[in-house]
């Protein structure tokens, strides 16, 4: 093969975008037919992984005029509710550490990976997540006052497999007394 036919293996979001504009531009009705498309595109990927990259996006199976159906993407993602078990599966695989304070939670992830986070907390229905920013590698979950930072980050801890990880606002001495010496980061998330 030649390096201009050669298949690409992009990262997950740069193919979910390219998955996004196929299904924008173009009656796309099954996922054979999305791998063909992405292949003609060069880019490499299994119907399994196309499959999870359907999910992962929130597309739905849509009725054509004619009575075909065809994947298409909700106008306003943030109403489509995704399932639990998509946030047990983002949220595992992307979260590396959870603190709180208050009504705050923050999420801390690989870098480049936040946005992924947040758009699946903001999808996930949880009714007393208010709501997200997403930066680099860290996302702010700004939780309704009545159920509070602990029991949030308590709550997504579990949800990513972390369970007892969790940091809180207050717990440790260390944390405080550390940060001035700019070692706030390793006391704050490290073991006591």
């Amino acid at each position: 093969m030649t390096e201009t036919t050669r298949p690409n293996r992009m990262t997950k979001p740069q193919r979910q975008h390219r998955i996004t504009r196929l299904l924008e531009a173009q009656a796309v009705t099954s996922q054979g037919q999305l791998v063909a498309l992405l292949a003609d595109q060069g880019v490499e990927a299994t119907q399994t992984t196309v499959s999870r990259d359907l999910e992962d996006l929130g597309a739905v199976k849509v009725r054509l005029p004619g009575g075909e159906t065809a994947y298409a993407l909700p106008e306003l993602p943030v109403h489509q509710i995704a399932p639990e078990d998509h946030l047990r599966r983002v949220l595992g695989e992307w979260v590396v550490e959870v603190a709180s304070s208050a009504n705050l939670v923050v999420l801390r992830t690989p870098p480049g990976s936040a946005h992924v986070v947040g758009s699946a907390l903001d999808r996930s229905g949880l009714d007393a997540v208010v709501g997200t920013v997403a930066g680099d590698d860290t996302v702010l979950v700004i939780v309704d006052e009545e159920v509070g930072g602990r029991a949030m980050a308590d709550r997504l801890s579990d949800v990513a497999g972390i369970a007892g990880e969790s940091r809180h606002a207050g717990e440790s001495t260390t944390a405080a007394a550390s940060s001035t010496s700019g070692e706030s980061r390793i006391a704050l998330h490290g073991k006591d």
